[in-house]
Parts: structure tokens; sequence; C-alpha cells
């Protein structure tokens, strides 16, 4: 199985491999936009999606689309081109993602909430010829005036602006979705199987987020095996409320909406009561959450007075027995990885798999192992150990980044996911519970980072010697950061609020700022002399364990 647009920066699977993925079905044999195609032929007046009231069909989502392609081509873009995407959870960046990959252009899935820093990093890979940006996703920013900026820094001549005022852009989004877009023959650029759809975003685990090839065939395979856990069918109403752009949302709104031709509808801005009010209305049938949510709907007095009979399952990735217990519907906990793992329970099985354990995988091609740490070697069943797997959609080498590859699979090809479970023996199958991360990534409501990055900028403040962020425990983002830094002797010491000002102006995106300083004298290390993380997260849970309860 061979590329039609092959890429320098891409690690292909090997193509004997990727050709017997497509005949076991693990892969797809369709593209995205095939996909496309079939459901605008077959369902033309069928809703794809549900946003702010308007409701989009599938013959219009392509058109729209085609729209954007149009447009793309006329600014000079190619196959293999890269597209940068800051946009949020509307139907106008499923109809820009879509108007890219009818061209085998490449989205660059970012995050509204980054700024120079990381879009200059992530940049500086992927070579973007493209930028897409929301130009009213938050009211404490013009972000349409940063992505202008960011477009002149990085010698990006194509700016394609959503929801921007008349006239301030030269190409809005709105304008092109409006326009006739039939005439656009994109057979030339049409990718296939074995090509990339789209560049995602790692956690971060090592400072800036690392990029990830997904491939149309993978992709859309993977996501199949995935929903068909649930018992997805063309007759579903989901409905999500999350970041879009994230490998999550791409799955369950972009490609589930076209594996089954069911309807999603997106909320942009999280609210509890209009979130069940639309589950009510549209008789919603799958609802996916987050960390940030699942105590919010499990608090949420007004859920009585919501129909939700429609729904058959929550899916989240922590907090299913709060919801559950609160809903009254199915609530299964889940795991998944960019990188291309997922692991779930389904809706029939019992109570204590769905709320205690992460699941197991989705398809029998997926392996998974748990390996001692710094080696191969593999933990029997019943014990803890790194997770790692290999499968179809695995991933097979980050974009431009050869010395990161070099270190994040075994010597057989199996991912070294930098996560800790343990698994166990569940009737037929092995399931899993996660224990926790290797290093140490902050999990901030599902937004995922890495503390080196951020260790380095603190020590340029002029007042620190030294600073370590370590992970501390929210009830409702799950973790944020916590800053124990060493003062330069006799200097004083800024606020929390100076700091975070300081590192804000140095470029990092706000949700990676720490939210408690804490003064240290010397940092805790272990028995062999190495830095103790484990230890300074420790102290810092105590201290907030003892506030709660009214210690200190």
């Amino acid at each position: 199985m061979v590329p039609r647009f092959p890429l320098d920066d891409v690690v292909y699977p090997r193509r004997e491999r990727a050709a017997e993925y497509l005949a076991w079905g693990a892969w797809s044999s369709d593209t995205i936009p095939q996909l496309l195609a079939r459901c605008a032929a077959a369902y033309p007046s069928k809703v794809a999606y549900i946003c702010e009231g308007r409701e989009w069909t599938f013959a219009q989502i392509r058109k729209a689309s085609l729209s954007v392609s149009k447009a793309l081509l006329a600014a000079g873009l190619r196959p293999g081109d890269r597209a940068l995407f800051q946009m949020g959870t509307i139907a106008e960046t499923q109809i820009a993602l879509l108007g890219c990959m009818n061209l085998g252009i490449l989205p660059v899935c970012t995050i509204p909430q980054y700024r120079e820093l990381e879009m200059r990093a992530i940049a500086d890979i992927c070579k973007p010829k493209a930028y897409f940006v929301q130009a009213d996703f938050t009211e404490s920013m013009d972000l349409g005036a940063f992505a202008s900026e960011m477009c002149a820094k990085l010698g990006i001549d194509v700016l394609l602006t959503a929801r921007a005022a008349s006239g301030a852009s030269k190409l809005r989004l709105e304008d092109l979705i409006e326009a006739p877009g039939e005439d656009v023959d994109t057979a030339p650029y049409e990718p296939n199987v074995a090509d990339v759809a789209v560049l995602q975003l790692s956690g971060g685990s090592t400072g800036l987020p690392k990029i990830i090839p997904r491939f149309h065939g993978e992709y859309l395979g993977h996501t199949k095996r995935w929903l068909d856990s649930y018992s997805s069918d063309e007759r579903d109403v989901r409905i999500w409320a999350l970041p879009l752009l994230h490998n999550a949302g791409m799955m369950f709104t972009l490609l589930g909406t076209l594996i089954y031709g069911a309807t999603t509808i997106l909320l942009p801005r999280w609210k509890v009561d209009t979130y069940f009010g639309l589950i009510e209305r549209h008789g919603v049938t799958q609802a996916f959450t987050i960390g940030p949510h699942a105590p919010i709907i499990a608090a949420y007095e007004g859920i009585q007075n919501h129909d939700l009979s429609s729904l058959r399952c929550f899916l989240t990735l922590i907090g299913a027995e709060g919801i559950e217990a609160a809903t009254g519907v199915t609530a299964i906990n889940m795991f998944g990885i960019t990188e291309g793992l997922v692991l779930t329970s389904a809706p029939d099985d019992p109570a204590d798999l769905r709320h205690s354990t992460i699941g197991s995988v989705c398809t029998p091609f997926d392996e998974v192992r748990l390996l001692q740490l710094d080696s191969d070697a593999e933990v029997p069943v019943g014990g803890m150990g790194e997770l790692c797997f290999r499968g179809p959609s695995s991933l097979s080498g980050y974009f431009g980044a050869p010395d990161a590859n070099a270190v994040s699979f075994t010597r057989d090809g199996f991912f070294r996911t930098g996560d800790l479970a343990r698994s166990q023996l569940s009737d037929d199958r092995v399931t899993y519970r996660f224990e926790g991360r290797v290093k140490d990534n902050i999990n901030r409501g599902g937004e995922k980072f890495g503390t080196e990055e951020l260790e380095r900028l603190l020590c340029q403040h002029p007042a620190i010697s030294d600073a370590k962020v370590v992970a501390m425990p929210d009830p409702i983002y799950g973790e944020k950061a916590c800053a124990f830094v060493i003062p330069q002797g006799g200097a004083t010491l800024p606020s929390l609020r100076e700091l975070q000002q300081f590192l804000t102006g140095r470029g990092l995106a706000k949700f990676k700022v720490p939210e408690r300083l804490e003064t240290i004298d010397g940092f805790p290390t272990t028995r062999v002399g190495k830095l103790d993380r484990a230890r300074l997260r420790q102290i810092i849970a105590e201290k907030i364990t003892l506030e709660t309860a009214g210690g200190v």
C-alpha cells in the first residue's frame, strides 16, 4: 500500500503491513473525502451537525467544504501542504478540516489556547502554508489579530478566518461557505488510504508537543472499531462540548459522523444546563465528557428536570461512577492516546468494570503489553508496568522528530506511552486500571503538558534560582501545575499573579502556568540522588488536604 502523496518527514507503516491491515479490515478502504461524498449522496437532507441552533445537512457540509477547497487551490496550496488550525467546537471547523482533506492538505490540529511559543515551535517543524483561526473564540483577546501577527512572523501568506468582522480578513470562511462550491475538480488532489489525513499533537510529555501523522485508512478503521463497541449506527445523535481539534474530538465528531451517517451536536461553550437541555431536545444517544465536566454533571441539581431516556451511554476519561449515580445513565471510563490506542468497556459490561478500569482493546489486532520501566521485560498479569502497544493505528514515528522516535519504541516496535497501568483478567479478556504516569506530565482537564519547558522559563526570572513543577490535585480539572521554587539569595519572589504574567509574557499558553507557588529551600532527592518528584507531589497533596479540612 503506497501513499499517493508521500512526505519526507513522515514515518509510514511498512507497505506490506499496511496492505495486511487493509485486507483484514483493520484499515478502512475509504478515505475521509470519499465518505463525505458518499454521505452527501446517500443522505443529502439529513442533518450532520447542529451548532448554536443551526442545522447543517450532509449535502451542505460537502458543498461548503468544496468552496474552501476551491479557495485553497486558488491560493496555491497543494497535497502535502500544511495548514495550522486554531479553532473551536463549531461547524465551521469541520467544514475547514474537510476542505483541506478534499485536497490532501494536512490540518495541523493545535488549540486556540496556544500562543507564540507553541505556535512558532510547531511551525518550525511542519512548515505551514496556511492558517485557520476562529476570531471570536475568546473575549479576552483578539485571536484573529494574533493569527495575523503569527502569519507575518512565520511567513504564512494564506490566513482564513471564521467569525471575523466583515472586512477584517481577505478570506472569511463565512463568505466561502455561502459561495458555489461544486465546480471545483478535486480528483487530481484526492489522497488514498495510505496518505496522511491530519497532523495531530501529542500530550507534550517533554515540553512542547510532538506531531503525530494519522492516515486516512487507519484513522477511519480505528474510529469505527472504537465506536462499534457502543453499537453505534446511523440513528445515533451525539453531543460534544470539548475541544474539537483534539484526537478524541476528531474521532467522535468528524470521523464518527461520516462513518455512520449520524448526527452530532456541537456545543462551543460548556454550560451544564444547556448541555442537558440539548440532550433532551434532540434525543441524544451518546455523550462524551472528561474530567472537568464529570464532577459538574455529578453535582448538577437540575438533572431531574431533564428527560434522558434517549441516552444509551456517557463516555468519559474519569468520573464514570459519579455520572452514572447522578443521571441513571450507563457511564464508561475509557483511555485514549493520540499515538493510536483506545481502551474501553462496553455498555453491557458490569458496573465495576466500567467504573474501576479503563477497559480493554477495541480490536483483536491491537497488542498491549505492560513493561518494566527502562526495560523490555513484560510484567505478568496482575502487575503494574508501563503501558505499551502496537497495532494497525499505532504511531510509526513522530513527524520530523528522529531523536524522539529513537527512544519512543521498544526493539520490537511497541510504543511506550509513559503511562502506568495494572492488568487484570475479567472473564475472558484482559482489562486495565490506570495507575498514573511515568513522567511528570500534567493533565489539566484533558490538556496535557510536560514540565520541562515550564521549569526552563521559570528559571529565567531574576528572583528564582531553581524551579520544579509537579501536578497537584484539583477537584474540577483533575490536576493543575504547582511550582516549587528556590529564591535567588536576597531576592524577593514575585507573587503568583506576577509570575503568571511573566510566563505568559514569554509566550507560554495560559493553561500551562502554575496555579500555586511554593517556596522551598532545596528539592528532595531519591536514595540515588535524583530529584524526587513523587515526594514533591506528596508534599503539595498533603498541604491541600489539610487546607481543605480546615487544618491550616
